[in-house]
């Protein structure tokens, strides 16, 4: 069976482990290939290399960082379709989702080849006689980049086209549940011009995410991931000294008002809720309806979820499987709680017909009606294809409901009333606000990031935060004496 081994130097590395993991197909429900689990010294050793790769590309130019990132951009733009397969065969998701998680992605590379508009310093002429005072962006050096499985290929691009075009060196401990990827983008930046040792890849579990987050010679941590994981990484990565970004998890709700479009509301809490299996934290998963629109609303839902295809990713399908048995069997198990809860299930994936193997890890998409909002239905982050729905009978109700909850990740409204969504939008207490838009994910030159428990750090993921996360700045007091120089003085220049 194929062993996924690590990346590091330029090339496959085994390293010292012989532990591995499965890597299923979970379209077939069968194990593809194993992949190596590092041990301490080999993330010590990925480390070390990218530390020695460090000095010469800092003083690269910043021309021909921008020069390697861009025939980057092109290679990776042309073989996306190749990127695709390799995701659907391993998360599952379908091509198209594939594709348009690779396109999300190509657009932080793209942000990226601008950088150095986006390192440029301050300058001041002149602060006291004789003296000016100037800014500059330097790398911080080793960089960690931990990612998470339901965007193998997005979410590690998020980070690692930043950081190394501020100058900084990677090492990736992407999920070992879907590891392919991110040796296959490794070895396409190599292809790219990248030197050797800038950009490395270690896979691995607890064990190789605490020897990044122990590290003396690893400067940041940026982590996807689960709350509980997310703060762990926070805390720990801040106790070792490390600058740490740390985006966790999330409690999505769409608060529907009685004047929106109902249509375009079913389409999108379908589209918002199910797309890539439900397995996104930006999905939609709580559908707030403010009275009397619930009953029609749900009709919509259930009627274009009917339409719906669930299967094998490589297939004409809407809706792939889950990522592994276990985690499908996990978002079963809120079926059951939600019932035990009093809720109705209006729309039961448990058990559907599919068009793949039968071994997969299928559950279809699941509508869930009057959902108790001390359910753990409603408070917990289920990450699969489940949409709850809670009745309010106001605004203000619904809007109390979303600020309670402690994510803040992202939320949406549905309302043809703009002083009704300016007031949503300036009211709300969530990171990324969608109006009319279900999935609030900001373009490449902002920033993405939640409030409360789904961020922890002070920084937010790509954009001006992201340049500003993997660079420290330094100001400098210079003064160039000429032929009028006046003699000694022990004090602070005064004029």
């Amino acid at each position: 069976m194929d062993i996924v081994n690590h990346w590091i130097g330029g090339s496959s590395v085994a390293g010292d482990s012989t532990r591995t993991a499965p890597v299923f197909d979970p379209a077939l429900g069968t194990v593809a290939r194993e992949v190596r689990l590092a041990t301490t010294a080999d993330v010590d050793g990925a480390v070390a290399v990218a530390k020695a790769a460090f000095p010469a590309w800092a003083e690269t130019s910043l021309a021909k960082r921008q020069s390697i990132i861009f025939t980057f951009r092109e290679l990776l733009n042309s073989r996306k379709q190749e990127l695709a397969e390799v995701l659907t065969a391993e998360h599952g998701k379908v091509l198209s989702d594939a594709l348009g998680e690779i396109a999300r992605g190509l657009e932080v590379v793209e942000f990226a080849t601008g950088f150095p508009h986006m390192m440029k310093g301050e300058y001041s002429e002149n602060v006291s006689t004789g003296v000016d005072v100037y800014s500059t962006r330097e790398p911080l050096g080793v960089v960690g980049i931990i990612s998470p499985f339901n965007f193998p290929a997005m979410v590690p691009l998020w980070f690692f086209p930043i950081a190394i075009a501020a100058g900084n060196t990677v090492v990736l401990k992407p999920s070992e549940k879907d590891p392919s990827s991110s040796n296959w983008l490794a070895a396409l930046f190599t292809e790219a011009g990248l030197p050797d040792g800038v950009f490395n890849v270690v896979h691995g579990d607890k064990v190789a995410v605490d020897a990044l987050l122990e590290h003396p010679d690893v400067a940041s941590i940026s982590f996807v991931g689960s709350t509980p994981i997310a703060r762990y990484i926070y805390e720990t990565g801040s106790k070792h000294g490390k600058r740490v970004q740390a985006l966790g998890g999330a409690k999505n709700h769409m608060l529907v008002l009685p004047d929106a479009d109902l249509d375009l509301v079913a389409d999108s809490a379908v589209n918002a809720g199910f797309g890539s299996a439900g397995e996104r934290c930006m999905a939609i998963s709580v559908l707030v309806a403010v009275e009397p629109v619930a009953d029609e609303l749900i009709a919509k839902i259930a009627s274009r979820m009917s339409q719906l295809t669930v299967g094998d990713g490589r297939r004409n399908c809407d809706m792939g499987p889950l990522i592994t048995k276990e985690h499908r069997d996990k978002v079963v198990g809120y079926i059951d709680i939600a019932i035990e809860d009093g809720a109705t299930v209006v729309v039961d994936g448990r058990g559907i017909n599919v068009d793949g193997a039968a071994d997969g890890f299928w559950l279809g998409p699941t509508l869930i009606d009057a959902v108790p909002t001390d359910s753990r239905v409603y408070t917990d982050e289920i990450f699969g294809p489940v949409l709850s729905v809670v009745r309010v009978a106001s605004y203000d109700e619904g809007v109390a409901l979303i600020n309670a909850s402690r994510y803040g990740n992202g939320t949406a409204i549905f309302t043809n009333d703009g002083g009704a969504a300016r007031r949503f939008q300036r009211q709300v207490q969530v990171g990324m606000v969608g109006i009319n838009v279900p999935i609030p994910v900001p373009v490449a030159y902002f920033s993405f990031g939640g409030w409360k428990q789904s961020l922890f750090g002070d920084t937010k993921a790509y954009g001006a935060d992201g340049i500003h996360f993997f660079t420290r700045q330094k100001a400098v007091t210079m003064r160039w004496l000429d032929p009028s120089h006046g003699g000694i003085n022990l004090g602070f220049p005064q004029n």
